[in-house]
């Protein structure tokens, strides 16, 4: 489990610095500079939760099974992003997007969360 956990944190960081490099675009940064924070592996970490589900949920269909990872990414970034907001911690701040919640989620987000959570159920499938 700790190999997993280790795994899922590095991923996780790769897949922040690319999307916050690919989002560089959108402010003509063709240099593509990115950002993380420590933080943010061991939340990306925390997937090792979801492995349960990632057996039970096993032959259902892919779009549902997307939906359901979606909903536990939302909830564990809420929590998180909750609780490092209250230390003056958290490394991300939705507040500017209008389909933020406090700040800590955006539900414009759940397509990627869809595709995060299928392709973490795939490496989970492969660690296994």
């Amino acid at each position: 489990m700790i190999t997993r956990f280790l795994i899922y944190g590095a991923l996780g960081w790769l897949l922040e610095v690319v999307w916050t490099g690919l989002g560089a675009l959108k402010n003509r940064d063709f240099k593509l500079s990115s950002n993380t924070s420590l933080w943010m592996f061991f939340i990306f970490g925390m997937v090792v939760i979801l492995e349960p589900m990632f057996v039970s949920l096993a032959n259902f269909n892919f779009i549902l099974r997307g939906i359901v990872y979606a909903a536990m990414i939302f909830l564990g970034e809420f929590i998180t992003g909750s609780l490092l907001k209250q230390a003056d911690l958290c490394p991300w701040d939705y507040s500017a997007s209008r389909y933020n919640v406090k700040g800590v989620i955006r539900w414009d987000y759940i397509p990627v969360w869809i595709v995060v959570g299928l392709f973490y159920e795939r490496v989970f499938w492969w660690l296994v």
